[in-house]
């Protein structure tokens, strides 16, 4: 899994040099190419009735008209993409501009559609893999959605096979009165249906899907279930928090109401976690940070890294237990009895290990427990599963032992299903 930080929030086009220091000094290594920053999307559904008014900072500077010249947009782009190379930063995906859910204007479809071609372009030159497209949904009756969008998106193909991009359809509101409900790919079944008959008309795999979390938080989607329907068509993820009610870009696990998390952070770790998922996990919070002073920018940025790094952990967990043949445990507590329950049969362990001497010897949910000594026995590419939260001290012990084997973190906070009956006399973890 890739972490990628979305750009927008982040980044000044005319200035982007400190926007990419920061994200770099603050761990990240890629950035979304947000298209939509030279072409917002409150700005387009005003396009033709506001004249030139409309343009955004960065179109204006460099007397550029997104509707008049699309093919123009690769300038607002030009500094970022020079300074991504010269910091050696990755550009995996980007996004193109978009209309609001609420937008009715469906003689904007044109100008999307170009705007569009004119993404695949521009990431093929900044050799972006993924170019995230919204489906057309303004003007579009109930029923005619895929008919209207199936040319839209065939269309769009020709090019992305020309610059070997992938479009990713992601999942949508819908706009009634001013609620957000659910819209188009917000169900699982016809989101795989969309990208199948799409790579079926192709001839080859040039769709997938991106999974919106402020999206599926929004539509109290089953967000476990929508994951396994989708599965290896997941090629991206964007984490994000919400309130639940309207659409806003949060740093995950801050959309907070009565005392809990308003997503459903659980059920993406574990619907993400059973299909295996491995490709990129984009960080989106520019509404997050645009409430925190610049000052404190620094230090949200360290927290955002650290966070994509807690999830990306927490979803890949079931990859790590298939990369090894073989593997130990370390601890005979509560989470090694989750371990048990949740993974034992698929990924057996040969015995676990205690640092507590009176156990040894005994058996544990089936498994014997060794002493740590007994760990110098094991293949080096035997790996050690640290079943217990004091994992730098454990990972330590093992290090002064001289264990030359591969050590991994197990933890149990988002498991398949859990035992309510923890065992009390455990106090490690």
């Amino acid at each position: 899994m890739d972490i990628v930080c979305a750009s927008s929030g982040m980044i000044n086009l005319e200035h982007p040099e400190k926007g990419i220091t920061g994200m770099k000094d603050a761990g990240f290594k890629n950035i979304l190419l947000d298209m939509a920053l030279c072409c917002p999307a409150d700005e387009l559904k005003v396009v033709g009735r506001e004249q030139r008014a409309w343009m955004s900072e960065a179109g204006r500077k460099n007397k550029v008209s997104i509707s008049e010249h699309p093919e123009e947009m690769h300038k607002c782009w030009k500094l970022l993409t020079e300074q991504c190379k010269k910091e050696d930063m990755g550009l995996p995906a980007a996004r193109a501009p978009y209309l609001c859910f609420g937008t009715k204007r469906e003689d904007l479809r044109g100008l999307v559609q170009r705007l569009a071609k004119e993404s695949i372009k521009t990431c093929g030159q900044a050799g972006c893999r993924y170019l995230i497209i919204r489906p057309l949904s303004a003007g579009i009756e109930h029923g005619e959605e895929w008919s209207v969008n199936r040319q839209y998106y065939l269309r769009l193909a020709e090019h992305a096979k020309e610059q070997d991009v992938m479009i990713l359809l992601v999942n949508q509101c819908r706009d009634i009165n001013g609620h957000l409900v659910r819209g188009i790919c917000s169900e699982a079944d016809e989101a795989a249906a969309w990208v199948d008959g799409l790579n079926r008309e192709c001839g080859e795999e040039r769709f997938g899907f991106c999974m919106d979390t402020g999206i599926c938080s929004i539509c109290r989607q089953d967000v476990q279930a929508f994951a396994m329907v989708m599965g290896s068509r997941i090629k991206a993820v964007i984490l994000r928090d919400c309130d639940g009610v309207q659409e806003a870009s949060m740093l995950p696990f801050t959309g907070v109401g009565r005392g809990s998390s308003v997503t459903d952070w659980l059920g993406i770790i574990r619907g993400l976690r059973e299909i295996c998922f491995d490709g990129l996990l984009i960080m989106d919070f520019s509404a997050t940070a645009g409430a925190f002073s610049g000052l404190l920018r620094p230090q949200l940025l360290r927290f955002a890294k650290a966070t994509a790094e807690y999830l990306k952990w927490q979803i890949g967990m079931k990859n790590v237990m298939k990369k090894y043949n073989s593997r130990v445990l370390f601890g005979a507590g509560n989470m090694c009895r989750n371990y048990m329950k949740c993974y034992g049969e698929e990924f057996p362990p040969l015995f676990t290990c205690d640092n507590n001497r009176e156990r040894w010897g005994t058996k544990f949910e089936g498994l014997l427990i060794r002493p740590p000594e007994a760990l110098k026995e094991l293949p080096a590419d035997c790996a050690v599963f640290i079943c217990n939260i004091y994992y730098g001290e454990i990972k330590q012990q093992l290090r002064e032992m001289g264990l030359p084997n591969p050590i991994e973190y197990f933890n149990d906070e988002y498991m398949p299903s859990y035992y309510q009956d923890r065992l009390e006399y455990w106090k490690g973890e």
